[in-house]
């Protein structure tokens, strides 16, 4: 992946779990000027807002927080505490179709939402964090979902009217999660702020895709999860940064 040009305007995606945090961390390693955008739409693990927060606080970048009120996204099981997070066996996550949990166009609305502000703000990256190596099988995680959406923006924007692109950019749908874990570390993200569990709550539940991918991923990498550490204090790292 070509580096970006030094302090091009970006908008991330940072929803406070483990692979958003890597990418805005590498968005600002590659140089980028950041924004942190995080958004709610009624999920149960809300506390993963906070976690954002606290994540854009230690990289000193600005951080902005949507509320979204789409009662449709009921859905799923993410957004209705009625319905049952699934309780996958790891071997068999992301092999049984589409699961419960999946948000029906989230990916699009946050995507959409993100460009919006990027053609506002004259930001030429949106970055953010979808993989799809070890997921649940959610089909807005796809290389070619990104592909076909970059070309939408640059259509339907103003400044891809003027010829000047927003590039979506998702520098980890192609790592494992051991290698997101290692690259996390790699980085100095505060790897213990970050959330990633379903269920929310005050400590991960360990049985939900997120929790058992993220497991398997430190692992599969030799690393322990700092977030499931307790201890008094941490020290957090501030990101490494070219050209500042």
């Amino acid at each position: 992946m070509s580096k970006s040009p030094s302090r091009t305007k970006a908008i991330v995606l940072l929803s406070g779990g483990l692979d958003s945090a890597t990418c805005l961390y590498w968005a600002v390693a590659k140089g980028y000027d950041c924004r942190a955008l995080c958004i709610s739409y009624g999920q149960r693990h809300d506390r993963e807002i906070e976690s954002s927060r606290k994540i854009a606080k230690c990289a000193g970048i600005p951080f902005t927080h949507l509320k979204l009120d789409l009662p449709w996204l009921k859905s799923s099981s993410l957004v209705d505490s009625s319905k049952k997070i699934p309780d996958t066996p790891l071997e068999k996550i992301g092999s049984g179709g589409i699961p419960s949990t999946y948000v029906p166009g989230r990916n699009l609305l946050f995507t959409s939402l993100a460009a919006s502000w990027a053609d506002a703000q004259g930001a030429c990256a949106i970055v953010l964090g979808p993989n799809a190596l070890d997921y649940s099988g959610y089909p807005d995680c796809r290389p070619e979902f990104y592909s076909a959406l970059e070309n939408a923006v640059a259509k339907g924007t103003a400044q891809g009217a003027t010829g000047k692109k927003i590039k979506i950019v998702t520098p980890i749908i192609k790592l494992s999660k051991a290698q997101i874990a290692k690259l996390a570390v790699k980085l100095g993200v505060p790897v213990q702020y970050t959330w990633s569990c379903y269920r929310g709550g005050k400590k991960p539940c360990g049985h939900c895709d997120a929790c058992r991918l993220r497991a398997k991923g430190f692992a599969e990498a030799g690393l322990e999860d700092p977030a499931l550490v307790r201890t008094a204090h941490f020290s957090v790292p501030r990101p490494m940064a070219r050209g500042r």
